[in-house]
């Protein structure tokens, strides 16, 4: 599901109303200007765990990891 989006002259004719609806929901709500997106507002989550308790798991095995890199070796996204 797209994050919904407001204009910056919605988003400061109704800011309580929003805000309440991103509490909420829970969801994202992004705010435009021109079109274009400016600002992000979401639901404040604290998160206890430091940043290298989110990442720990996440880097892959190597078994040689000084030996060079070819081109063809990297997955392009």
């Amino acid at each position: 599901m797209p994050t919904p989006q407001v204009s910056k002259s919605h988003f400061k004719a109704h800011a309580l109303e929003l805000m309440r609806e991103v509490e909420a929901s829970g969801q994202s709500l992004i705010v435009t200007e021109r079109g274009q997106p400016k600002l992000e507002v979401r639901p404040y989550r604290e998160d206890a765990r430091s940043p290298l308790d989110i990442l720990r798991g996440t880097v892959k095995h190597y078994d040689r990891p000084t030996d060079p890199v070819a081109d063809d070796d990297w997955e392009s996204a």
